[in-house]
């Protein structure tokens, strides 16, 4: 069973958020599908949906402040961090960290981190097992 069944994000505007999340998401694989008031993407049982905001505010959310501080997708390796990072700024997200080695969660940790028009930050992270990279 997975951790989460799915992760609902509400957006200042949903075209743009579709605009910058569409290339993402199918680039980790995933399905599309729109609703009258939603958009989602699908990978098996896990789901991540946008909706428009019911109330707008004046800013966008920011990391460090009480809420939504990132999501974080498992890659298979450093060069598809390095993919899905390029593929999130041609996009248009913004590149808040670029991919690089974070030895301080462990030797093996690489990640990028890009945020979206509303603050949302995701991270594209490859952090193997020791015992996988032994087995080499």
């Amino acid at each position: 069973m997975s951790l989460f069944d799915h992760i609902g994000i509400s957006v200042r505007d949903l075209s743009r958020s579709v605009a910058q999340f569409d290339p993402v998401m199918s680039a980790l694989g995933c399905t599309r599908q729109d609703a009258d008031d939603s958009v989602s993407w699908y990978r098996g049982e896990e789901e991540l949906v946008l909706y428009p905001a019911r109330k707008l505010s004046s800013v966008p959310h920011r990391t460090g402040r009480v809420g939504w501080q990132h999501l974080a997708f498992a890659m298979g390796s450093r060069e598809e961090v390095d993919r899905l990072h390029a593929v999130a700024i041609e996009a248009g997200w913004t590149s808040v960290r670029e991919p690089k080695p974070y030895p301080r969660f462990s030797d093996r940790y690489y990640a990028s981190f890009v945020e979206d028009d509303n603050g949302v930050r995701i991270e594209f992270m490859y952090n193997p097992p020791q015992e996988s990279l032994n087995a080499r």
